[in-house]
């Protein structure tokens, strides 16, 4: 019975990197459906998130049935409440990259990112892609150290979230206002996605201390 109930914990970390591995293919493929305006891509990104889904509800089910049937204590507890969190910002963040396909859909054939910008974009796409790899390495091996990192790697993130905003405010900004609006929004969804990486690591470092980092 009890090597059942660990196998079951040990599958919700196994359910986990797999969200990790489909969120990070869902925003790169964002990314470039973005970036070259290309609605299959888009409509695969959007698509392709009821995997996303169907793993966090798999992830929930397991949760309550553990917490039913079980009725973990200590360490146990922090695995199935951390995984909770876990699958909630992974699943937040598949909704994120179909918020960035969908503005690729609806501007398309037109690319909604001006040529001066997308240098930004693509810089915003790899730190994204590279957070939530380091997030999902993390959750395997539960390195404290690595998780503490990501709030420093994030930093970048917001960095260039600012710069999005100093060109669409600047006085000589030549593209409008409907452009301004979606670089406003995609840049949002790319500095949101990194915050829910930044949360999984965090979630990482209360399973193995039991404390929040400050």
């Amino acid at each position: 019975m009890r090597d059942a109930y660990h196998e079951e914990l040990d599958s919700l970390t196994d359910k986990l990197v797999e969200m990790t591995r489909l969120v990070r293919s869902a925003i790169s493929r964002a990314t470039t459906a973005l970036l070259d305006s290309d609605l299959q891509l888009s409509e695969s990104v959007i698509s392709r998130d009821e995997a996303v889904n169907a793993l966090f509800s798999d992830i929930e089910t397991t949760i309550m049935e553990l917490m039913a049937r079980q009725q973990p204590v200590a360490v146990d507890l922090r695995m199935v409440i951390t995984a909770l969190r876990m699958g909630t910002d992974l699943e937040r963040m598949g909704d994120l990259a179909v918020h960035v396909a969908k503005v690729a859909r609806l501007r398309h054939p037109d690319s909604a990112i001006p040529p001066e910008m997308r240098s930004t974009i693509v810089e915003m796409g790899q730190i994204a892609e590279n957070l939530v790899t380091k997030a999902g390495s993390c959750v395997t091996t539960r390195d404290v150290d690595s998780a503490l990192e990501l709030q420093q790697d994030d930093d970048a993130m917001d960095k260039l979230h600012r710069r999005l905003f100093r060109n669409i405010l600047s006085k000589d900004w030549p593209h409008g206002v409907e452009p301004a609006i979606d670089i406003t929004l995609i840049g949002r969804y790319y500095e949101r996605y990194a915050d829910h990486a930044v949360r999984v690591a965090e979630a990482v470092v209360y399973l193995v201390t039991g404390s929040r980092p400050g």
